[in-house]
């Protein structure tokens, strides 16, 4: 038997029945306008900053310390949470749409990882319906560093 080699014209296209109702539905995608939130979160505080997307103008900021009184709770993820709410809702009536994160730890002589605050921002964010492009970690690593504090002998208790 031969083989018989199918062109793209010989190939039927399924045709959709309401071609009409479709074009009457089509749904524009709403333009996003970006920025970016800094965020700094230690053990006992978190802040977050949002710049537009050159960093030279600050849009928003706040601070786990601006919305709870007590200093114990300031490094919390509640705490994080609620300012991250604060900042939402300045941007949505900016009208930026979507956020870039860059997360910040101590770094240096200090912890290299970020406190409690900086996921439950990155997730209240999310869920308050503001789009996350990317998340960075921008925390200073030294790669030659200075003398840590506290002598030769160390810290003493």
């Amino acid at each position: 038997m031969e083989d018989k080699k199918v062109t793209e014209k010989q190939i039927e296209k399924p045709v959709e029945k309401n071609e009409e109702e479709d074009k009457n539905k089509i749904r524009y995608q709403k333009k996003i306008r970006w920025a970016v939130a800094n965020i700094y979160s230690s053990k006992n505080n978190t802040l977050i900053t949002v710049t537009d997307l050159t960093g030279s103008e600050t849009i928003a900021k706040s601070s786990g310390g601006n919305v709870i009184k007590q200093d114990r709770n300031k490094g919390k993820p509640y705490a994080a949470m609620q300012a991250a709410t604060n900042v939402v809702d300045i941007l949505k009536t900016r009208g930026i749409n979507g956020l870039h994160i860059k997360i910040r730890a101590p770094g240096g002589h200090g912890p290299k990882s970020p406190g409690a605050g900086a996921q439950a921002i990155v997730r209240a964010v999310a869920r308050m319906g503001i789009k996350v492009g990317k998340i960075e970690d921008v925390t200073p690593v030294p790669t030659d560093t200075t003398k840590r504090p506290g002598g030769r002998r160390g810290r003493r208790v």
